[in-house]
């Protein structure tokens, strides 16, 4: 799978994978407000069995697949549970303006 990886301007070693270029839609208004300005780090061709120093690729391909993106934090990170597909349905903030 063709990957695009944007790191976060506000939190440190975090990072977004997506299947589409600049496709900011899929992910949550609450992950999208918590990173902030992203900017484009990589482009790269993705398989289940390529060794990634930080992340499983099938897993990282797995959430792809089914919700569009994957958050990567930094190892042992408490916020990793934004990866699980329930973080997608959390409420938006009614308060928000977007």
């Amino acid at each position: 799978m063709h990957c695009f990886v944007y790191a976060s301007q506000r939190k440190p070693d975090t990072y977004l994978w997506l299947g589409r270029r600049d496709d900011f839609e899929c992910i949550p208004e609450s992950l999208a407000l918590m990173l902030g300005d992203l900017r484009f780090v990589l482009e790269v061709e993705l398989t289940g069995q390529r060794k990634m120093p930080h992340e499983d690729a099938a897993q990282v391909l797995k959430h792809i697949e089914e919700q569009g993106w994957h958050l990567q934090l930094p190892p042992n990170d408490a916020l990793a549970v934004a990866n699980h597909p329930a973080y997608k349905s959390a409420p938006r903030d009614p308060h928000s303006d977007h």
